[in-house]
């Protein structure tokens, strides 16, 4: 198993403000899938909070704006493993290790992440 970018939430000092999209474009309940820097990332609204992850799986590639939302959770659809919308945490095998999540936050009516320079980190099975 493997990491790209890194471990967790990092702090390298420098950061950069990545703008995804119009709060007013994803309803409540809603998940839809913007690249940056030619990587998936999934925006999830939900409990009127919006949650910025990596958008591919962690256990296998496969595009998570497939899966389904449950309860605070997100579901994969290929092997149904669920992961925890706050953190990101597996909770559900086959997946182990966690989605990387990005920290959000809406700034005039705009949904971005803030995301320390450089590749964003990705957590997959290598």
């Amino acid at each position: 198993m493997g990491r790209r970018g890194g471990a967790g939430r990092r702090d390298r000092g420098l950061s950069r403000r990545i703008d995804l999209l119009g709060e007013d474009e994803l309803a409540e309940g809603e998940m839809r899938m913007v690249w940056v820097d030619g990587d998936p990332v999934l925006v999830v609204h939900v409990n009127g909070s919006f949650h910025a992850m990596q958008g591919t799986c962690s256990h296998e590639y496969f595009e998570l704006d497939r899966g389904f939302l449950t309860a605070g959770t997100l579901t994969c659809a290929l092997h149904l493993s669920r992961f925890d919308l706050e953190d990101g945490e597996a909770l559900d095998p086959p997946a182990e290790l966690p989605l990387a999540v990005y920290d959000v936050a809406v700034v005039d009516g705009r949904v971005t992440i803030d995301v320390p320079d450089g590749p964003l980190e990705v957590n997959e099975d290598a």
